[in-house]
């Protein structure tokens, strides 16, 4: 229970909750003994065997019993004895009224402790999610981290409810319960007591069977849904290659070993039930074996005294069948939490400096110095020095994998380089808080990320606070002020997940918009035209190089068409820089870039 453990603390800020559901739980116990307390002026007037004397009262309990079977006496003498029991079934309801209500109450108060604990711990995994760098996520599933924020904080949830009982409701009526029967019969409830810890026993042992099942069942969870997410963004792609057969065969293979894990799992959960009540029942058999042999031989604990005795028994059984339950949920919690810190306490080297330089205006250059990246599966660019004047275009060019996106990636700090150092105006960007950095620059990539939002927000996601004129204005520059308004609701339109409601172009011109809504000082065009047709690439063009006017400007590019007005062009080849220049000086040069124009057909 170790993970389980530490996120207790996100329990803290619910503690009157906790107060008030004891508090209450103790009421529902005292009526819940009360009414089965109850039983036993029952059955002596059924036996005739109410007491007409009892010995002078010691304590409270005593001084309740005199009060209680004297206005039994008195019914029975003003009425008769069916009087005496209509008054003892009253009190019997009134009892269990009580004891319902003050449950209901319990639940009532606990209800923002189960729900708080998981609302918490889903925003704190969000947010870590958002802090974490892009590197984290390489290697994991988008499936398994969305399991982790739903179904796995659901274990969470059940769990929160669990340990409250745990640790205070069923034990307190188990306690309550046995502090009756020792009252009752002291002999008989040492004997109970010595069979409890068997039975304890038995249902722990198996319990702790359950934790490792649990947690690969929730690994399974987390590739179901990545495999669902994967047949959803790639549904085109299936259906075009005819792959729906082969996709579906995979995901039912994952779908099976899933149901084969569960069913373990399930099995040996709903194991607990049976196996608590039979370990109870096997109690009960032996106390009323037991207990028979001390009615018959001793005359003041009578026939109905023992039935009673049996009935506050019997109140053992459902706590301790709970807390059973109780520990069969922790285990699957246990293994839930330990997914959950792992995100939570996953390093994340991208911070900010603890004394970070004041904002820097970027009015200089970006300079690259040996700059050493890699993935961690070796190097993939290698001693990089590059220099980016303030106000000017600079393009990298090159094969698929020569380093382009890297270099882009490493500016804003997506990833941070192994050796050397990138700076901004002199001040290496690593001693720069991160919004502070990432301000300075708007991002346009390949493929336009949008969000299933409207048309405004989605432009204005830079700039939240963003007034409509500004939004149009932006939109206009863009190019993409014409579709907008065609559409049913205008820059009120919801887009779609990812922006599917717009056609490629739109979505990109869209991209550029927020881009120039928040005006930065430096533009990184990562292969912004590419997946464009002619028509939409010429409109999009233009909106780039509106975007582009004043400002300096990264632009990675495949067609060499679209950069050749820049004003330095780098030729990267397998992480280091062959050549740079100008388009001109380049094809003079007769070098990679001359042969690279060429086959484009320049």
């Amino acid at each position: 229970m170790r993970s389980y453990k530490k996120l207790w603390p996100y329990a803290k800020p619910y503690s009157s909750s906790v107060a008030l559901h004891i508090f209450f739980n103790l009421l529902a116990i005292v009526f819940a003994l009360v009414s089965i307390g109850l039983v036993v002026p029952v059955l002596q007037i059924i036996f005739e065997n109410t007491p007409k004397e009892l010995a002078e009262p010691t304590w409270f309990v005593d001084r309740v019993k005199v009060w209680f079977y004297a206005q039994i006496q008195e019914r029975v003498s003003e009425t008769s004895q069916g009087g005496a029991l209509f008054l003892v079934v009253v009190f019997v309801i009134v009892a269990f009224v009580f004891k319902n209500f003050f449950r209901y109450l319990a639940m009532y108060v606990i209800a923002p402790l189960r729900n708080g604990i998981t609302r918490d711990l889903r925003n704190d995994l969000h947010k870590k999610v958002l802090a974490l760098p892009l590197g984290y996520f390489s290697d994991r599933k988008k499936g398994d981290i969305i399991s982790r924020l739903t179904s796995d904080l659901k274990e969470i949830e059940w769990a929160a409810m669990m340990t409250i009982e745990l640790l205070f409701r069923e034990p307190i009526m188990i306690l309550a319960s046995l502090g009756v029967l020792l009252y009752m019969n002291a002999k008989l409830t040492l004997f109970v007591l010595v069979m409890l810890p068997v039975a304890s026993f038995i249902i722990t042992r198996v319990g702790r069977s359950l934790k490792k099942s649990s947690k690969s069942a929730q690994e399974f969870m987390g590739e179901l849904i990545a495999r669902i997410d994967e047949t959803v963004g790639g549904l085109r792609i299936l259906k075009a290659f005819n792959a729906e057969d082969h996709k579906q065969k995979t995901f039912s293979q994952a779908n099976n070993r899933y149901y084969q894990m569960m069913n373990r799992v399930l099995r040996r959960s709903d194991m607990a039930s049976p196996l608590s009540e039979a370990l109870g029942a096997s109690i009960m058999a032996v106390v009323i074996w037991f207990g028979g042999q001390i009615v018959m031989s001793t005359p003041s604990f009578g026939a109905e005294q023992f039935i009673a005795y049996i009935l506050f028994f019997y109140q053992i059984i459902p706590p301790a069948k709970s807390l059973s339950r109780a520990s069969f949920h922790l285990q699957r919690a246990d293994a839930a939490s330990r997914r959950i810190l792992e995100v939570l306490e996953a390093k994340n080297d991208i911070v900010d400096p603890e004394t970070p330089v004041s904002p820097v205006a970027f009015e200089r250059d970006i300079r690259f110095s040996k700059v050493v990246f890699g993935y961690g599966d070796g190097a993939v660019l290698h001693g990089i020095d590059l220099q980016i004047p303030a106000g000017k275009t600079v393009a990298l060019v090159g094969l698929s994998g020569s380093g382009k996106t890297s270099i882009a990636n490493l500016i804003p700090r997506f990833y941070d380089v192994d050796r050397g150092e990138i700076t901004i105006d002199g001040v290496d960007i690593r001693q720069m808080k991160l919004k502070e950095l990432r301000g300075l620059m708007g991002i346009v990539g390949q493929e336009a990320i949008l969000f299933n939002d409207t048309v405004h927000a989605n432009i204005a996601l830079g700039k939240p606070n963003a007034s409509r004129g500004e939004v149009e204005e932006a939109a206009r520059v863009a190019h993409a002020y014409d579709f907008i308004a065609e559409l049913p609701e205008g820059f009120d339109a919801n887009i779609g997940d990812l922006g599917m409601k717009l056609s490629g172009g739109q979505r990109q011109r869209l991209s550029i918009a927020r881009a120039i809504l928040k005006n930065p000082p430096l533009l990184i065009l990562d292969e912004a035209t590419s997946a464009l047709d002619t028509e939409s690439e010429r409109l999009v063009q233009d909106a780039l190089n509106a975007l582009m006017k004043d400002r300096t400007a990264l632009v990675i590019a495949h067609r060499l068409s679209t950069v050749r007005f820049a004003d330095l062009i780098v030729v990267l080849d397998q992480g280091r820089i062959l050549e740079q220049g100008t388009h001109e000086s380049l094809i003079s040069a007769g070098g990679q870039y001359s042969k690279l124009w060429s086959l484009q057909g320049g």
